[in-house]
């Protein structure tokens, strides 16, 4: 056995290959941009982006996170923010180029979830969530401290909990998920449709950066996401029983702009007597924690 492993985090917008040890520290990382518009060409970047990592290195399993849906049986995703990937077996490509090491693959939402509830804000937690609240918003369970994928692997999968029944398609062929009214995109989306004027290249910084300085529409995509988000993690733990929903990804950077009114939305939903000790929290492990909960995919901890 090596005191290494492989951990891939495959998304819509990066992919990302690192070197973990058996503490869970990150030793060596790269990224690379996601081409989507071709299927061989994505498997490509995540054939480079495993080669510039590994350099030669010896390692003892490769744990995959990849954005959903999974199926996690037979080793295959189908990524929504990667329509070309259908089923495409995952799991047995990096296997063929890694003959002999043991492969497991998981949705990134619950390698999310299982990265920081092995080394970041969700250490000592029994039963949590873990949402990623980004370009889309992906969630993973932990129960026990073992990931919960469920029947194929997709469990947790809180971005599709519909928060508007009458709101807009998503993606997933449903409407007025959360992740159509939290994505970064959306939030943008959202407050350019009430008024807000903002360069064309304007993303969800730049829209929390304008709520930071009072501009009236911008606080209100930001309260409007929180509160959709609250209602899906009261949702999720309501059926789950859970003791805390830890929340990362790039829109969680506003901040109190997403966190208070998350809070706020918890306040009035999650009310059952069971969910009184429930608690959010800011993730710690930023952009590493698919890599690290990937890695304990393979790590007997």
């Amino acid at each position: 056995m090596t005191d290494v492993v492989l951990a891939l985090d495959v998304g819509g917008t990066k992919i990302a290959a690192g070197l973990v040890d058996r503490d869970g520290a990150v030793l060596r990382a790269v990224r690379v941009p996601t081409p989507v518009d071709d299927a061989e060409a994505t498997w490509g970047a995540v054939a480079s982006a495993m080669e510039q990592v590994l350099q030669g290195e010896i390692v003892s399993g490769v744990g995959i996170a990849c954005a959903g849906p999974v199926n996690a049986g037979i080793g295959a995703a189908s990524p929504i923010n990667i329509p070309l990937w259908q089923d495409f077996p995952l799991r047995e490509r990096v296997a063929d180029a890694l003959p002999g090491v043991r492969v497991e693959l998981a949705g990134d939402g619950v390698c999310m979830a299982l990265g920081e509830h092995w080394c970041g804000a969700g250490q000592g937690s029994r039963f949590m969530v873990g949402l990623v609240v980004s370009t889309g918003v992906g969630g993973g369970l932990v129960f026990g401290g073992r990931p919960f994928g469920g029947r194929t692997g997709n469990a947790g999968h809180i971005g599709h909990v519909v928060v508007e029944p009458d709101g807009i398609a998503c993606p997933c062929g449903g409407r007025g998920c959360v992740e159509v009214v939290a994505g970064g995109p959306r939030l943008v989306e959202w407050a350019r449709r009430q008024g807000w004027q903002a360069p064309e290249h304007a993303d969800a910084a730049h829209l929390a950066a304008a709520a930071q300085h009072g501009e009236e529409v911008p606080l209100a995509a930001f309260e409007r996401a929180g509160y959709a988000v609250g209602l899906a993690i009261a949702a999720t733990a309501a059926v789950c029983d859970l003791d805390l929903a830890v929340v990362g990804g790039g829109v969680a950077q506003a901040g109190d702009l997403l966190f208070d009114p998350i809070r706020r939305s918890l306040e009035r939903h999650a009310g059952l007597s069971y969910l009184d000790g429930l608690r959010v929290e800011p993730a710690r492990l930023g952009g590493e924690a698919g890599l690290v909960g990937a890695a304990a995919l393979v790590i007997d901890r």
